[in-house]
């Protein structure tokens, strides 16, 4: 079942919570004790920079399919570990990675480390409106030579902070379970990708490739990234789950498969929340996982069947055909999602109906181009309806899991938080620097 560590990090007592659930996070997509010790590390520095410079926020942690999936088997899950906060945020995210920044009089490298301990680090912030931060860590650690300290500049909003005393992360290898609870985990990467260059990666790292530190500008606020090399032909998919009430189980789940030149996404919402409507949602995710080959609408056929005896849930599934680049889109129940195409937002609807419980007669699919402008934003019902798709530049070539991130971030507020299981998924092409 989708097992989501939904930790509030307003007291310092809670930090302790962020590096408890993200070593219990660790251990359920099968790291080792290094790796476990590194996620630790990274949750540890991000939920105290949530207390130095946001007055606090959230941090998720979960197991998730690896963001690159090629045609074979399930491939190990990684521990995500996501920060976001309403905070001031910052105006220059760049300087708030290097070593040595700080606007705290700290050591100023927090978020450096969490930059060199994990397979993937990711970055936005905007002023006014708060700042989210993604970190990734799969069964091998992979490490890089440290930047060579800056002198900080003028004080300016920030986020960083320190690292924890007395932790440091160490390389290991170690063998991944390739499920998650009841939940599968989604295809990634190949397992014998050879190591590149002097980045000291091993064969068989599920994190993407190191590349070299990327940044990628925005309108209003600059998102940040560290992509680590290529990753599958096509695209990527990430998301962020967000348990109702601060459940220690969700009854949203997304998850995603590829077969030969489809890739298909399908998110699933439990009916109701709490391990009744997860069971529901894991059961959908286990049927996807048997049949990668079937379009979106012969895919609700079966779930129909394989939910039966569950609560039911509500199910969107898109499928993206490399060759001949068409999205395919069909779904039942209140799922929602929208494209971007280049005059703007189109909404993708659904059909009413509860797979599982009852199940419309007829199923139309939706075909539509893709591009390498286009982005698929897939959502569940806790999201607003009337939400704000992203509008920042950086944004729409940022990794997938920072989209999903600032979009729950920008649809509620402390005042106005999530009002059930809230689960966002997102469909990108691969950016230019990752062909």
């Amino acid at each position: 079942m989708p097992r989501v560590w939904d930790v509030p990090v307003h007291d310092s007592t809670r930090v302790r919570d962020a590096r408890v659930a993200a070593v219990a996070a660790a251990e359920l997509a099968g790291l080792d004790r290094a790796r476990a010790d590194s996620a630790a590390l990274v949750a540890t520095e991000l939920a105290t920079n949530l207390l130095k410079h946001a007055e606090g926020g959230r941090l998720l942690v979960e197991a998730v399919p690896p963001p690159d999936a090629g045609d074979g088997a399930r491939q190990a899950p990684v521990v995500q570990i996501a920060a976001v906060d309403h905070g001031p945020g910052m105006a220059d995210v760049a300087a708030a990675l290097r070593d040595g920044y700080s606007t705290t009089r700290s050591l100023g490298a927090g978020l450096g480390t969490c930059r060199r301990v994990a397979d993937d680090f990711h970055l936005h912030s905007t002023p006014g409106r708060g700042t989210v931060a993604v970190a990734r860590l799969g069964t091998t650690a992979t490490r890089s030579a440290a930047p060579a300290p800056v002198r900080p500049p003028d004080p300016a909003p920030g986020w960083p902070a320190e690292p924890a005393p007395g932790r440091a992360a160490a390389p290991a290898g170690g063998q991944a379970a390739d499920r998650v609870g009841g939940r599968a985990a989604g295809p990634g990467r190949g397992e014998t990708d050879p190591a590149r260059g002097d980045t000291g990666r091993a064969a068989g790292a599920t994190g993407p490739d190191r590349g070299g530190t990327g940044r990628v500008p925005g309108a209003t606020g600059p998102a940040a990234s560290r992509p680590r090399g290529h990753g599958h032909v096509g695209v990527r998919v990430g998301g962020l789950n967000v348990p109702f009430g601060g459940g220690e189980y969700s009854g949203d789940a997304w998850a995603w498969v590829g077969a030969g030149e489809l890739r298909t996404l399908m998110l699933a919402d439990g009916l109701g929340h709490g391990p009744d409507a997860s069971r529901a949602s894991a059961a959908a995710v286990e049927a996807l996982h048997r049949s990668p080959r079937l379009s979106p609408a012969e895919l609700l056929r079966q779930l129909d069947a394989a939910l039966r005896g569950t609560r039911g849930a509500a199910v969107a599934v898109a499928q993206l055909d490399l060759r001949e680049q068409v999205l395919r889109f069909a779904g039942i129940g209140n799922i929602g999602a929208r494209l971007r195409e280049p005059d703007g937002w189109r909404p993708l609807l659904s059909r009413p109906g509860i797979v599982g419980v009852h199940r419309p007669a007829t199923l139309p699919e939706a075909r539509l181009p893709w591009t390498d402008e286009s982005l698929l934003i897939v959502h569940s019902d806790g999201l607003p309806s009337r939400w704000t798709p992203p509008t920042e530049p950086g944004l729409l070539t940022a990794d997938p899991a920072l989209v999903a991130a600032v979009t729950i971030r920008d649809a509620s507020s402390p005042a106005r938080p999530v009002r059930d299981d809230t689960a966002v998924a997102v469909l990108a092409p691969n950016p230019p620097e990752r062909p």
